[in-house]
């Protein structure tokens, strides 16, 4: 039986991918730099475990080789996913990861040729960043194949951040925002653009992010014009158009110190309870220089918990050999409808 290695397995995200994988009786060995809390999670979990810092490639390696799939979940992303991503070339093991962050898409879209070369899928964003938005791309540009603009939304009902989101949300202070346009990375001022977005039970206000999907949308679609945005209350938008006057300040390294610090205080995120209850809600629009036009609403289980079914999933396809060599984004391997394998997720088109 092929195994998971599963790394940064006891932060909060990497603890419910190691019970989505109990839960399916998966092979896995946990891994990261904590002994302490590799121990515990080894206890609860009946996981073996190796302490690995990612920093040590020697050790790294070792560890890829006894795994047929990585599931890196060792964030902040930009700082961790060169190294992983080059040690699972040298060990021929298939790369999955679970950032949002455009940089790391964008970084790793250079590796195409070298993971063909090695045999190897290279995947990031196996989770909520970005599976059910890179799905409903495709669903949308597989409806108007002609489509030159897409804009996509998101929000969440109940739940709020893990310390790891928080903390690479904290990272990206400061850079305002980015769309694409004609094909190329654009910088925008946060809150420059706004969207009242009707997520079909519900309409809410959404602010513009650089979230991943200005990365893996275009690659999944070829759409050329991508917009990502987030619901967002009235003062965090007021906060967004004032923070172009702060971003010198929010760039400086002391200052996200200081906030990471904080972060670390916090509680390590959403409970059981409201992952349980919480949903997903995701909106599409595709139009094309005639005017036609089309919108997609789709609606899921909350985003923590989706992380752990669809990256667990993605790596099950892998072990049994449904994979495509080089760096690939969800929807591209496995099409629009991989989101619908989840269960309880509703997609409709309005």
């Amino acid at each position: 039986m092929s195994t998971i290695i599963l790394y940064g397995s006891y932060g909060y995200t990497g603890k419910i991918i190691a019970q989505e994988c109990k839960a399916k009786n998966l092979n896995v060995i946990l891994s990261g730099r904590k002994k302490e809390s590799l121990q515990k999670q080894s206890e609860e979990t009946g996981y073996p475990f190796e302490v690995v810092d990612i920093a040590d490639t020697t050790a790294l390696k070792n560890i890829l080789k006894k795994g047929a799939v990585v599931i890196h979940c060792g964030g902040p992303f930009q700082y961790t996913a060169r190294t992983m991503a080059d040690a699972c070339l040298e060990t021929k093991t298939h790369y999955t990861d679970i950032t949002g962050e455009h940089q790391v898409f964008e970084l790793l879209a250079g590796y195409d040729q070298k993971g063909k070369d090695a045999g190897i899928m290279i995947m990031p964003g196996t989770g909520f960043d970005v599976v059910p938005s890179d799905c409903l791309a495709l669903h949308l540009k597989n409806r108007l194949p002609s489509a030159t603009h897409l804009q996509l939304a998101f929000t969440m009902s109940k739940g709020g951040l893990s310390r790891g989101t928080s903390k690479t949300m904290t990272e990206g202070l400061g850079n305002g925002s980015l769309v694409r346009k004609d094909g190329k990375l654009t910088p925008i001022n946060l809150g420059e653009k706004v969207l009242d977005v009707d997520f079909g039970s519900f309409k809410a206000p959404t602010l513009n992010i650089p979230w991943g999907d200005i990365s893996t949308a275009w690659r999944s679609t070829g759409i050329p014009n991508i917009e990502v945005y987030t619901g967002a209350t009235p003062g965090m938008i007021k906060n967004a158009k004032m923070s172009k006057y702060l971003n010198w300040f929010l760039r400086m390294r002391w200052v996200k110190n200081y906030m990471l610090k904080k972060i670390d205080q916090k509680p390590a995120g959403p409970s059981e309870e409201k992952r349980n209850s919480g949903r997903s809600f995701l909106w599409g629009k595709v139009w094309d220089s005639s005017g036609k036009e089309c919108l997609s609403n789709l609606e899921t289980v909350s985003g923590y918990t989706l992380t752990a079914k669809t990256a667990v999933l993605i790596a099950e396809k892998i072990m049994s050999g449904n994979f495509k060599a080089g760096y690939q984004t969800p929807a591209m391997v496995y099409g629009a409808d991989l989101i619908m394998e989840i269960d309880q997720t509703k997609r409709k088109d309005c």
